[in-house]
């Protein structure tokens, strides 16, 4: 049996972004977090399928828009990566809506702005389109939040760090310049996912939250290594790392929600505070702190972080049984 998937393809701020605007699999009107774990038990073939080689590669992402649960919500969405199905993505979320908007597969209810049901819960978007093209995205994230300061951990070949882990949507182990690792000046890219698999494996004993109102959202799977920015542009330069070996080409958006909260957290950034962040490449997403929130026990805030995507093609890709390698494949 071959099956067939229409996806629209953009980058945001460098990051790829698959919007799948065909062929992802009918799923029963519940909460899209519910919707998620369906998708995750019964069709994670389709994420495989669409982020592995040889449709994809090892920093694809993607994501399949759905009628909203939430009556407050113009439509919800599951992100797809290579790494699983996360709970929120932010260069997806500016990318999806880009695509969304000017290929016309959402109405929304006041021209520029959107509200989307995510995993992570409800995630509010303002956009310019001056014209034919959407220009640029801000989206409202979801709570951002410190969860803990100042941990040592040991990392194999590195020593002793002091890491944070912060909130954005998803958890991050966020690390600053320090005298075991003097900044990312010099590392390439296989470099950094080296010492970010050592960290993740070393901090998971240590450390590993779980989402105070939602318990299904839990563990350090990213990291957020800072520097000092390349340009005046900036205020600060990140290397978010990902799943098994993927470095975001974008500044991050859940990535940069959790800078702003650990920044605040430690009493750096205060509402109404903005903190851009530039990319590896040197592209970059401004962030604001919008508000302070209660997250549980957690006091935290609300970010919002604008950035901008360009749809780069139409495609429509086949998965067809007979075909060996249907399902993808990944170089360990």
């Amino acid at each position: 049996m071959r099956h067939s998937f229409f996806c629209i393809d953009s980058h945001t701020c460098g990051n790829p972004v698959r919007l799948v605007a065909g062929g992802g699999p009918l799923l029963p009107h519940l909460p899209v977090a519910d919707r998620r774990d369906i998708f995750v038990r019964n069709h994670d073939w389709i994420r495989q399928a669409l982020m592995f080689e040889p449709r994809g590669h090892d920093i694809m992402s993607g994501a399949i828009i759905y009628p909203a649960y939430r009556e407050d919500c113009d439509f919800a969405v599951i992100f797809i990566e290579v790494s699983g199905c996360l709970p929120m993505c932010g260069a997806g979320t500016i990318g999806l809506v880009t695509a969304a908007v000017e290929e016309g597969l959402v109405t929304p209810r006041t021209p520029g702005k959107l509200s989307i049901e995510t995993p992570a819960g409800r995630v509010d978007v303002t956009y310019e389109k001056p014209g034919e093209f959407v220009e640029a995205v801000r989206m409202f994230n979801v709570a951002s939040y410190l969860h803990a300061a100042d941990i040592e951990v040991d990392v194999p070949g590195l020593g002793t760090l002091t890491v944070d882990v912060a909130y954005g949507g998803n958890y991050y182990a966020v690390i600053e310049p320090q005298g075991n690792w003097p900044g990312l000046g010099g590392m390439s890219g296989d470099e950094i996912v080296d010492i970010s698999r050592k960290l993740r494996d070393a901090l998971e004993p240590i450390c590993n939250p779980v989402h105070p109102e939602d318990e299904r959202i839990r563990g350090v799977h990213h990291a957020l290594w800072c520097d000092a920015p390349t340009n005046d542009n900036a205020d600060g330069r990140g290397a978010v790392f990902y799943g098994d070996k993927a470095i975001d080409r974008s500044p991050g958006g859940t990535g940069t929600s959790a800078r702003l909260a650990q920044l605040h957290g430690k009493g750096r950034l205060k509402v109404g505070d903005r903190f851009r962040q530039e990319s590896l490449i040197g592209t970059i997403f401004e962030g604001c702190i919008e508000s302070e929130v209660q997250i549980g026990r957690f006091k935290g805030i609300k970010p919002s972080v604008a950035g901008w995507a360009r749809i780069i093609g139409h495609n429509t890709i086949f998965v067809d049984d007979r075909d060996p390698l249907a399902y993808g494949f990944q170089l360990k």
